[in-house]
């Protein structure tokens, strides 16, 4: 049965994630930062005010666009907040407790990491090991694993990776997969054992 109320909560919640997220992954491979200063368009830099940052609302009462410039605001962030706010709604809806906030962390960390990597096939370090740590802590109020099967499964999942990376390098004398690949099952490893 799913609880409305916590639902309503982790659906706002997703969705302004969403925004941050969307913004991460559109700023972060191209060197550009997203912590620091205040969000600005893209095409003309104006600095977006408080009714500019409403998720998903704002772009679409703006037609998809800049109000000043009427530049493009790339899909990708009503996806992205999309998202979130689907899984926000489901994991704190139908678990309203601590479990439901690790499940939301995670399906949110899962979707920017997928998204990362379709894009520009980069599971970046500060998502992944993150993402293991958070497996190791909240994850035992979200999945049934005990902490031994964690670590285990953290263990196993990362060397898996490695050995297939290794070997690959050695067979054909390049590189057939990324590291990022081992810490990803590494750290889903440490969530579910």
């Amino acid at each position: 049965m799913i609880h409305a109320f916590p639902a309503l909560l982790g659906g706002i919640a997703g969705a302004i994630a969403g925004s941050f997220l969307a913004t991460l992954i559109l700023r972060w491979p191209q060197g550009r930062g997203v912590a620091r200063g205040r969000s600005a368009c893209d095409g003309c830099g104006r600095v977006l005010g408080a009714l500019d940052l409403i998720p998903m609302l704002s772009a679409m009462a703006q037609s998809g666009r800049c109000r000043t410039c009427g530049a493009a605001i790339d899909p990708l962030h009503g996806r992205i907040e999309a998202g979130c706010a689907i899984i926000g709604a489901l994991a704190l809806g139908f678990a309203p407790d601590l479990g439901g906030v690790g499940w939301a962390l995670l399906g949110w960390l899962l979707l920017t990491l997928a998204v990362l990597d379709k894009r520009h096939f980069w599971l970046p370090d500060a998502l992944t090991l993150p993402l293991a740590f958070l497996g190791l802590t909240i994850g035992l109020w979200t999945t049934n694993a005990n902490m031994t099967d964690r670590i285990i499964g953290a263990v196993i999942g990362y060397l898996a990776l490695l050995a297939v990376a290794l070997a690959y390098r050695r067979f054909r004398g390049r590189e057939g997969l990324g590291l990022g690949d081992a810490k990803l099952l590494g750290a889903l490893g440490a969530w579910f054992g």
